[in-house]
């Protein structure tokens, strides 16, 4: 297992800066950066952050609600206020279109009020786009915050005769001012490297990121200098934010409580009651109704698509699958070398390296290692694969790792008094115990890497498209009935894979 982690440890270095320095090394001559990038670097910046903050401001009553109200199907709400991680954001942009687009109905409400209607193209789309795909990630990264605090002291407030305003600043407040800035800054660093979400609603000289940029650079101006340096600058600002992210997560400490739901009588009053209500029904329906458009719009054309997208469907199958073994090869190794070794924080944060880098430099990279010896064109499908895998490990690792560190705590002695070593201790230890582990992280996986539009756009030819370009190419092509369509199958690939992994790890594994 040593040598899989230091071999994996020795891709994710190739696959990040080595890919950085093949196409560096590969540009002819010395670039600057010039007005048009630095434009793009400063809205890369700039809705990034109003993206993350939005999404925080908007999570913090939702999560609220949600942690002090009961009621039938919470369970199930929370589970699918999760859902728009794992969707497609191709399927995304496409479900916002229909509800704020021209002909939406958000647009014909407001026409009818007299209204000025909501442009959903460009920045405000971008930005728009971004809190419905994080708004989900920050509320449960608060909402997990607020079950921290037990319930024993709410009751202990109550007692001591503490009303909502009380109880706001002396626990609540603590709370959040521990768990905000850390989702803020992570939410910051996912919107960073934003690719489809800017291609399918931005683009233009007002609503360019830096990794739109770089598809520009290699798609038009095949200048691999510019990409570089533009990588390298999208690869510092990524890391900046995820050592930023680091050093704001402050734990606050609650003590322990009995784990019991206890209802919470300080927010008893109707006007709370409203309030919660209010925020959760708002954030439901922002979240749920773009997939629902979708699904209504879709299911007339789904079995009458056109050929091209089935065969479509077949090689992002193919893509998904492989990219899972890859990520699962990848993050496996290192969860377990991380629990193990000493310096085991450093094997995580080299796992997470991939997210500050550009997968359309990952991509270009790998095509000029590759070229010397084999067609790139050959490889378009496995090398999407490869990088979908590396953009999905930090991810799988996450999922991975603390099951890994319980696991070398719990056994990790006895495994090693009885000689339990190689594939004895992977068939008799480890698989049964990180089994649900191993099938989220690997249904994250699938899921993600069947919803990516980011290295096949560059390199597809028409022949080789996976079913997120093919369904871009019908919304250019304005044939919305198929469009719609191909985002249903999409949808219903993505999730069927992600429950397929999940329902696998965790099938005869107990509750």
């Amino acid at each position: 297992m040593t040598a899989l982690a230091l071999l994996a440890v020795a891709v994710i270095v190739v696959l990040t800066l080595g890919t950085l320095a093949a196409v560096a090394l590969r540009a002819e001559a010395p670039v600057a950066l010039r007005a048009s990038d630095w434009a793009a670097i400063r809205f890369t910046l700039w809705q990034a952050a109003l993206s993350a903050a939005i999404s925080v401001v908007l999570a913090i009553p939702v999560a609220r609600g949600l942690a002090r109200r009961r009621f039938w199907g919470r369970g199930m709400l929370i589970t699918a206020l999760g859902a728009p991680f794992l969707l497609p954001v191709i399927v995304a942009a496409m479900g916002l279109i229909a509800i704020f687009g021209r002909n939406g109905a958000v647009n014909s409400a407001l026409a009818a009020l007299g209204l000025p209607e909501i442009a959903i193209y460009g920045p405000q789309g971008v930005i728009l786009a971004h809190v419905f795909l994080n708004l989900p990630l920050a509320t449960r990264l608060i909402l997990q915050g607020w079950l921290s605090i037990p319930a024993e002291r709410f009751r202990l407030a109550e007692s001591l005769g503490c009303g909502p305003r009380d109880i706001a600043r002396l626990l609540e407040w603590p709370m959040l001012r521990a768990v905000v800035p850390g989702a803020a800054v992570v939410i910051f660093a996912v919107c960073l490297t934003s690719f489809a979400v800017v291609l399918a609603l931005g683009g233009g000289p007002r609503a360019t990121t830096v990794e739109l940029a770089i598809y520009q650079a290699f798609r038009f101006d095949f200048d691999l200098g510019k990409a570089a340096l533009l990588g390298l600058v999208q690869f510092a600002l990524t890391a900046a934010a995820a050592v930023l992210a680091f050093g704001l997560v402050r734990p606050v400490m609650f003590g322990g409580g009995l784990d019991r739901v206890v209802p919470r009588r300080d927010a008893d009053h109707w006007t709370l009651k409203f309030q919660d209500g209010v925020a959760i029904t708002l954030a439901a329906a922002f979240l749920l109704l773009p997939m629902a458009v979708i699904a209504v719009e879709g299911a007339p054309r789904l079995f009458s698509l056109p050929a091209q997208v089935w065969a479509a469907l077949g090689r992002s199958l193919w893509v998904a699958l492989l990219s899972t073994v890859l990520c699962l090869a990848l993050a496996l190794p290192l969860a377990l070398a991380a629990a193990r070794w000493r310096h085991g924080r450093a094997v995580e944060a080299v796992g997470t390296l991939t997210i500050a880098a550009s997968p359309l430099v990952i991509g270009t990279g790998l095509f000029i290692l590759i070229f010397p010896f084999a067609r790139p064109a050959d490889l378009a499908l496995p090398i999407t694969a490869l990088v979908n895998a590396a953009l999905s490990l930090p991810f799988g690792l996450r999922a991975l790792a603390p099951a890994a560190r319980d696991l070398e705590a719990d056994y990790g002695r006895l495994a090693e008094s009885l000689g339990l070593r190689g594939m004895a201790r992977l068939r008799l230890l480890t698989w049964p115990r990180l089994r649900r582990p191993i099938g989220f992280a690997a249904g994250l996986a699938a899921a993600l890497s069947m919803g990516d539009l980011g290295v096949i756009a560059l390199f597809a030819d028409p022949d080789n498209a996976t079913l997120p370009l093919q369904m871009y190419r019908l919304m250019a092509a304005y044939r919305s009935d198929d469009s719609a369509a191909a985002a249903l199958l999409l949808l219903l690939a993505s999730f069927g894979l992600f429950w397929i992994f999940d329902r696998g790890g965790r099938a005869d594994a107990g509750p």
